[in-house]
């Protein structure tokens, strides 16, 4: 081929086939006249139908599809839209409004295993190990946060070590959506195994049975139970260590699993140039237990700017003889902050059991749901005036010609 070679790009695909499926949703339910969202309700899979088995003998782990649906519809107030939107199209406005709502579920944490270790330091404080490697992902904080809330110690006595093959005896990748769900947990299988070897460590040093022992996680000390007045902190069991004390653990995932959720796009479109602005972006994702809510969300954060960008902008063009147009970011459009809204985001928590974290991949949501999203909304907006489809990127020549060969 002549053409630029690809690689894995956020979503990997899923954005793609994602808005396949809501656009064929959105053409059925205007051809049957019901609303595009009762369409998608009365086709979810039930909480209780879980685990479910697709068509395709895929295994979906956990879900409350519906309820995710529901908080979108009430964050971005649903029905309000609709009834601004039937005001501008009975008053012919040059601006119309376009709603557009996508449900998505996709699939995270493939298999394979990734390696752990949690140390105890001669100076009271930890050395966390671990095979995967942070790509600005966020991996050193959460797996502090790991670590720290097991041991009962604060994170700034976690130093999370990676990348150096001479130290790490294994890993495998950081990508698919995966880190947590397999490096977590064996960060987190590694620390409880190291709270047992203290457990053991904390018995000979208060003349105590090792099953007597409690480890307080509001202090980090161990004592008797119910005498705590006398205690022994990590630091005095690594004083006392004669050899190092470490949890080790090689976590395997046997099966992946699906996070899904809502995305809802409301653009204005301009139907004499085909200009789109992105009013609002709603997001309500479901990717089980969150370890760390806030890094959670400016994952989906970043996932939305680039769905939006996906949508409307983005598209690498060629001419007639396979040489590439769009070779320099002055050709190439990149999204920025001037397209996107302040994006409405929430999160339904739904734990799997696939992991003992009850967690979910995150990293790729925010492009797999606002992309199909902000089509369909685009869409939406000029579907009165006849137009049934138009490919991504929406660009507004695109836009345009959809209206006058509609």
């Amino acid at each position: 081929t002549t053409t630029a070679p690809v690689c894995a790009y956020r979503g990997a695909g899923r954005p793609e086939a994602t808005a396949a499926i809501e656009r064929a949703v959105d053409l059925f339910a205007a051809e049957i006249g019901m609303d595009p969202v009762e369409v998608r309700r009365i086709n979810l899979v039930p909480p209780e139908a879980f685990p479910y088995t697709t068509a395709t003998g895929t295994s979906y782990d956990c879900g409350e599809y519906e309820a995710a649906l529901d908080a979108a519809l009430e964050l971005a107030d649903y029905e309000s839209l609709r009834a601004e939107q039937q005001r501008c199209r009975d008053a012919g406005d040059r601006v119309q409004m376009g709603i557009g709502v996508c449900t998505y579920v996709e699939i995270t944490g493939f298999g394979g295993s990734e390696y752990g270790e949690v140390r105890l330091q001669p100076d009271g404080t930890v050395l966390a190990i671990t095979g995967s490697t942070p790509i600005g992902t966020g991996h050193i904080t959460t797996w502090a946060m790991l670590v720290a809330d097991r041991l009962g110690m604060p994170m700034d006595q976690v130093v999370v070590f990676h990348g150096d093959t001479d130290k790490v005896p294994s890993g495998e990748t950081t990508g698919g959506s995966r880190s947590v769900q397999l490096a977590g947990s064996a960060m987190a299988d590694a620390s409880e195994k190291l709270v047992d070897l203290a457990l053991q460590a904390a018995a000979d040093l208060l003349e105590a049975a090792p099953g007597d022992i409690v480890l307080d996680r509001e202090n980090g000390r161990f004592h008797v139970a119910g005498t705590p007045a006398v205690s022994r902190s990590w630091a005095d069991l690594a004083a006392a260590a004669s050899e190092p004390m470490a949890g080790v653990s090689d976590h395997t995932q046997v099966a992946p699993t699906f996070p899904f959720g809502t995305h809802i796009a409301v653009v204005d479109v301009d139907v004499e140039t085909g200009h789109v602005v992105v009013r609002r972006l709603i997001a309500v994702d479901d990717a089980g237990t969150l370890v760390n809510p806030l890094l959670a969300a400016g994952q989906i954060h970043g996932g939305i700017a680039q769905g939006v960008g996906q949508a409307l902008l983005e598209e690498f063009r060629y001419d007639e003889d396979g040489n590439p147009q769009t070779t320099n970011l002055a050709d190439y459009t990149a999204v920025s902050a001037m397209e996107l809204p302040s994006f409405e985001r929430s999160f339904t928590q739904t734990p799997t059991p696939r992991n003992p974290l009850g967690a979910k991949g995150i990293g790729e949501s925010g492009s797999i749901g606002s992309t199909p999203a902000v089509q369909s909304a685009v869409i939406d907006a000029v579907s009165h005036l006849g137009v049934r489809n138009i490919d991504m990127p929406l660009t507004p020549e695109k836009v345009w010609r959809a209206i006058r060969d509609a």
